[in-house]
């Protein structure tokens, strides 16, 4: 029985390959012509009597094969890979990602489709590093349809199961899962918020009526359960209401509702959760103004703010419009709230080893300062004129600043009548009141 054929074995081979580089380098790999014609189109076509510069050294025929640097050890390969027996895969010879993508190039170039077929079917099955990704992402699609199979992973997803996993993950995100889901929630949340982007390129999914229906329902459950526990702690005995695992329970869902905003400002359907926020603030500063007399909750407070600098933004710059009553009992309720808060979370963070570890906003305070000015600014003069009263006299009238708030009153209020009659002067509307 004849032994196989092998690369390099001097004595039985009539064609000798030559690569070369431009750097200098020149090897001979000893080949048998019969297996190089049947595998390769390149070789083939060398070797056949159509191709009259095939020169010959040694009594065989030599075929040169210039390639650069950094493909040499890769055309290697594929030569080596000519003299094996190919039955399916071969999965025990690429030496991994990089390694068959540099084959598969060579192999593209000389025309083997038996060994490009291997490498598709190895690199199409493969997890992929994020640098080898790139990689074939640079290389693949110019290798023509026998590659594409490779970047199925990275098509575009059909609109319709986009749609999908989106509605799904919402319900998932919104559900208050139990903690030691927690991960997973986070992870759902940051994914959601990422399809929804507009960053380098456009969003992942488009903010239908449809989508932004499912999100208003699942934010209005989450709501819901939130209020709910709200209420139970108000009307539970304050030893019991304000355990550790019961705090915990309160910040997730102030968590979930801080993510929630982010979403729904992505989609300006703020209106309804704005509206459940006003509804429930005075519960809500009554509960957390209870638990300081129990426990440590600044952390639970930071939460709170950080909410409710959301929807005070959505108020005072007009994303939301509330009537003027709803507005002042908003300024009301949280800017005392914020008044005493923000010392006490600046002292948390401050107080070394023994202090919360808390991640602030680094511009938490100047944002809700300013959205305070706005909403002050936009009230009735004489709503203003109280806010500010008390502003003046108040032991925490460093923060937030109403300088501004105050300048402006002060020159609305001056040039008041003037500007009222001059108006209605030019409408022929004198008031003899003025």
């Amino acid at each position: 029985m004849k032994e196989p054929s092998r690369i390099g074995d001097r004595s039985t081979s009539d064609v000798v390959v030559r690569l070369r580089t431009q750097e200098g380098r020149d090897d001979w790999f000893y080949c048998h012509s019969p297996i190089l014609v049947e595998k390769s189109k390149y070789f083939a076509d060398r070797l056949s009597e159509n191709w009259p510069t095939c020169q010959i050294l040694d009594s065989r025929n030599c075929v040169e094969v210039y390639c650069q640097e950094s493909q040499f050890d890769h055309h290697v390969n594929f030569l080596r890979l000519l003299y094996v027996v190919i039955h399916g895969s071969l999965e025990d010879i690429w030496h991994g990602v990089k390694n068959a993508l540099g084959i598969l190039r060579v192999a593209v170039e000389l025309g083997c489709p038996q060994i490009v077929a291997a490498c598709v079917n190895y690199l199409e099955a493969m997890p992929w590093e994020e640098a080898e990704e790139e990689e074939i992402l640079k290389i693949i699609p110019g290798m023509g349809l026998k590659a594409q199979p490779i970047l199925a992973r990275v098509q575009p997803v059909n609109p319709l199961a986009v749609l999908k996993i989106f509605m799904s993950a919402i319900k998932f995100a919104t559900s208050s899962p139990p903690s030691p889901m927690n991960d997973l929630k986070i992870s759902t949340q940051e994914q959601l918020e990422y399809m929804l982007t507009e960053d380098d390129d456009a969003p992942l999914l488009t903010a239908d009526e449809e989508v932004k229906l499912e999100v208003k329902e699942c934010v209005k459950g989450l709501f819901t359960r939130f209020n709910n526990m709200l209420e139970a702690l108000l009307c539970e005995p304050v030893e019991s209401a304000y355990e550790k695992w019961k705090m915990l329970s309160f910040q997730s869902y102030l968590s979930d509702l801080s993510w929630a905003c982010q979403i729904l400002n992505k989609l300006e359907i703020m209106k309804e959760f704005v509206n459940s926020w006003v509804g429930a603030s005075d519960k809500m500063v009554l509960v957390v103004e209870q638990a300081s007399s129990v426990a440590e909750i600044v952390e639970t407070k930071l939460k709170v703010v950080e909410v409710a600098a959301k929807v005070l933004e959505a108020i005072g710059y007009g994303n939301v419009i509330l009537p003027a009553a709803k507005r002042l009992h908003m300024v009301k309720v949280w800017l005392p709230f914020v008044r005493v808060t923000k010392p006490l979370i600046d002292s948390a963070t401050t107080n070394g080893d023994d202090a919360p570890e808390l991640k602030i906003d680094g511009e938490l305070w100047q944002s809700l300062e300013s959205t305070f000015v706005s909403m002050v600014l936009a009230l009735p003069s004489e709503d203003q004129a109280e806010i500010l009263t008390e502003w003046l006299g108040n032991e925490h009238f460093h923060y937030p600043d109403f300088t501004e708030a105050f300048e402006v009153w002060c020159y609305r209020s001056k040039v008041a009548r003037r500007r009222l009659a001059d108006i209605l002067g030019n409408h022929g509307m004198a008031d003899n009141t003025l």
